[in-house]
């Protein structure tokens, strides 16, 4: 009688556990946000359809193309993640995984910001108010209706 019961209350836990994150999914897959926070592809959800398409090709090929880079420092913080795990450790090691790990994250960085000023620099000024407000927007700033003038 008690296995019965064990597994009676077992089985409950799993399928209370598991609603919850049928239904926790489904809340977040019908919000719909799109990328907020840190993706600089969150600078460009508010652009017009074809823009925002065109917005978000030219990342996905800078990403495409250095993917190699982004695998490099992947590689490089889970060297990291190792090297904390040791007994002893190793900070010199330590040091460069971590470094290895930031040049690779800048470098991508760097690629993905040039490739926002190449689309900014085809579009029109509306649009790139509207990726000026949307970096503001990921600042934290508020956005100026107008621009400052110079004295």
């Amino acid at each position: 009688m008690s296995t019965s019961r064990n597994l009676l209350i077992a089985s409950v836990v799993a399928n209370v556990f598991l609603a919850g994150a049928l239904a926790g999914g489904a809340v977040w897959i019908r919000s719909g946000k799109p990328a907020q926070g840190y993706s600089l592809e969150a600078a460009g959800v508010r652009l017009p359809d074809q823009q925002r398409m065109l917005f978000r090709k030219a990342l996905r090929e800078v990403r495409r193309e250095s993917h190699d880079i982004i695998l490099a420092g992947q590689q490089a913080r889970r060297e990291a993640a190792d090297l904390l795990r040791q007994p002893v450790l190793d900070t010199a090691a330590l040091s460069a995984a971590l470094e290895r790990a930031r040049n690779a994250d800048v470098t991508v960085r760097t690629r993905l910001e040039q490739r926002i000023v190449e689309f900014a620099a085809t579009g029109s000024a509306e649009d790139r108010s509207v990726l000026a407000e949307g970096l503001a927007r990921r600042s934290g700033q508020q956005s100026s209706t107008a621009p400052k003038k110079s004295p």
